[in-house]
């Protein structure tokens, strides 16, 4: 018989015993292959235990490894942390570094936005102001007759502020907060100066962590290129000197150089 026939012939499906009705309670009825390997997991810890305890009974007294130098216990426990080998291999290793620098390099760039955004919510006293207000007007009389005061609706001694300006209406009505003088308007120029002194704070914190984030991702991205394929040496203080930025480059870290590798 072919084959193709044989198996096109039906045949007869064997279904797994279940658990009976009456034992559903004690969960799925346990199979050979799941006997097999409970037991075979019981017979490895119990082998491991007594080969433990063979090595305890032979164990002599006065044998010294430098290791037990550094050896601790916790709690009476052996602490096995300090001579444990890696658990990631290489290629695991190279996977999670450019992870970390994909990471501090969004983070850098959340805050380069923050710090952005901080600049230009903040009025920078003391510089000299780099906008200029162009009012057009359409005939040369108009340019002779124009009033300042009577086209932005602002006092005239109000004009040559670049915020906080407000209108002769907002100026007339008693319960605006936006005064020129008297003790509610200093109230609220102390108010504003403690947030701005409180923002120039932050400013200069998330500057310091943008570029202590770009630090790190530089210095990540060099490892990585490092640990990677390709002839390549450390270059010295002499060979920095020669280049003209021996400062620079020590402030940024060590510098590599590679061997030329011809393209296929």
């Amino acid at each position: 018989m072919p084959s193709s026939l044989a198996n096109a012939i039906k045949r007869h499906t064997h279904k797994e015993r279940s658990q009976p009705a009456a034992r559903k309670k004690y969960g799925l009825l346990e199979k050979r292959k799941d006997y097999l390997q409970r037991a075979r997991d019981f017979h490895k810890k119990e082998d491991t235990i007594k080969r433990l305890k063979r090595k305890a009974e032979e164990r002599n007294p006065d044998e010294f490894y430098f290791a037990m130098e550094k050896a601790r216990t916790k709690n009476g426990i052996h602490d096995g942390s300090l001579n444990k080998a890696n658990k990631y291999s290489a290629d695991e290793l190279a996977l999670m570094r450019s992870q970390d620098v994909n990471y501090l390099n969004l983070k850098r760039q959340v805050e380069s936005e923050k710090v952005e955004a901080i600049q230009e919510s903040l009025h920078y006293v003391g510089l000299p102001a780099q906008n200029k207000h162009k009012v057009f007007v359409d005939s040369a009389k108009e340019a002779r007759t124009f009033d300042p005061s009577q086209y932005f609706e602002t006092p005239k001694e109000l004009l040559n502020r670049q915020f906080n300006r407000p209108k002769v209406d907002a100026l007339k009505d008693p319960n605006s907060v936006v005064l020129a003088e008297g003790p509610k308007a200093k109230k609220m120029l102390a108010k504003a100066e403690k947030r701005k002194v409180a923002a120039y704070k932050e400013l200069a914190q998330r500057i310091e962590r943008k570029e202590l984030l770009s630090r790190t991702a530089n210095r990540l991205a060099l490892q990585k290129e490092v640990a990677g394929k390709g002839r390549k040496r450390k270059l010295g203080k002499d060979e920095l000197a020669r280049t003209g930025n021996e400062e620079g480059q020590r402030q940024q870290g060590p510098v590599f150089r590679w061997k030329r590798e011809r393209k296929k």
